[in-house]
């Protein structure tokens, strides 16, 4: 069974409190459980991190590619900031899919810019805890599709 590996970045542990005009009422306790749902559903298992600690992040990252299929994040402030997740993300191999809750590209000009989406291969964003369920169906259907395409070239070789 294909595992994922899902990672929620700083503050994001005060959802449903934390500027519900942004982020709405939702809180992560009901992301993780919407995902674990959505992961059963599609036949994969999660493990989830949340940190407020980039190293953190970076470490878990770091060690992923002997453990995952993919990785799913939510690097929220560091998006803007953080190159350390960025090269991690990179230096993984592991297939990406950044999301966010809320619409980046309409929020403030410093959030307009993500530093860790050049690292991935999609980004889900302004959906609320909608863009958590789009971007693991797509990561399982992009990590389904290229192992099929893998097999295939093997075959006609």
């Amino acid at each position: 069974m294909k595992k994922f590996l899902v990672i929620h970045g700083p503050n994001l542990q005060l959802l449903g409190d934390r500027e519900v005009s942004v982020y709405g009422k939702v809180t992560l306790k009901q992301i993780n459980e919407a995902l674990e749902k959505e992961a059963a559903a599609l036949g994969v298992t999660l493990e989830i991190l949340q940190s407020n600690h980039e190293g953190a992040l970076v470490d878990r990252i770091g060690n992923a590619a002997k453990e995952f299929a993919g990785i799913l994040i939510n690097p929220a402030a560091y998006t803007h900031t953080s190159v350390a997740i960025r090269d991690a993300l990179a230096a993984s191999g592991l297939p990406a899919v950044e999301v966010h809750l809320s619409h980046i590209y309409k929020r403030e000009d410093f959030r307009q810019h993500s530093m860790t989406a050049p690292a991935c291969i999609a980004q889900v964003t302004g959906f609320g805890k909608d863009s958590y369920l789009l971007g693991l169906r797509g990561l399982v259907v992009h990590t389904t599709k290229t192992k099929t395409a893998k097999k295939a070239t093997v075959a006609r070789k």
